[in-house]
């Protein structure tokens, strides 16, 4: 993948999400990161009156969105029409979830952006990461999003590096991934749109868009 194709605009319709407006400001999704707590804030603000409860200080929740009452959440929070929050959800703050999505029970959420119709259903773990419109997490799949060694991530594409200065980054999943029951995205992972990764797979670097990963070094084109 080139760097090209790890743009906001190569990866995401941004019409699916309700941070449009400011992710059109950046080139690469991974610089929005530091900024979702300011982006919630400021959508805070413009948010059809009556539509949206507020909980708490900073949390803004949809009134179509029914919270079990084992859920935990912090803000800085926003979660859009009609999406599903399952039982033992934990969403720890600076997190956008976009509408008709589905976090599921015992699914844990952090400093991350979710688009619409996002499906993160059964023990997922989705930290410092974008997902983009329909992707779907199989069970127990999660994002890894710090390295072992606690350097600063960087991104790996086929036309050199690209240095985040991000400690913490888990992976930016393009529209309509599909990532296999119990992978791991390791930091700094890009998967393109559309792409699909085994189930099992330990996935470090990119997947370009309309690939299938079936294992490190066995990537091939969807026919």
């Amino acid at each position: 993948m080139k760097k090209e194709e790890m743009t906001i605009q190569a990866l995401y319709d941004l019409t699916n999400t309700i941070s449009r407006k400011w992710l059109e400001k950046y080139t690469y999704p991974w610089e929005v990161l530091p900024h979702i707590g300011e982006i919630i804030e400021e959508i805070a603000k413009i948010l059809p009156a009556g539509e949206y409860q507020l909980i708490g200080k900073n949390m803004y929740v949809h009134k179509t969105v029914k919270l079990p009452p084992t859920a935990a959440i912090k803000g800085p929070l926003l979660i859009c029409p009609d999406t599903e929050i399952r039982t033992g959800a934990f969403l720890r703050g600076n997190v956008i979830i976009g509408g008709g999505c589905v976090i599921g029970n015992s699914t844990e959420i952090k400093n991350a952006i979710l688009f619409d119709r996002v499906q993160v259903p059964h023990f997922n773990y989705i930290g410092d990461s974008i997902l983009g419109s329909r992707a779907h997490f199989g069970a127990g799949a999660l994002t890894s999003n710090v390295k072992s060694d606690k350097t600063l991530v960087k991104v790996h594409g086929e036309d050199g590096d690209i240095e985040t200065g991000l400690k913490k980054f888990g992976a930016m999943v393009g529209d309509g991934a599909e990532i296999g029951c119990n992978s791991v995205l390791n930091p700094g992972t890009i998967i393109g749109r559309n792409s699909n990764v085994y189930p099992l797979s330990s996935v470090r670097g990119c997947v370009n868009a309309d690939s299938i990963y079936k294992k490190q070094g066995e990537i091939v084109e969807k026919q």
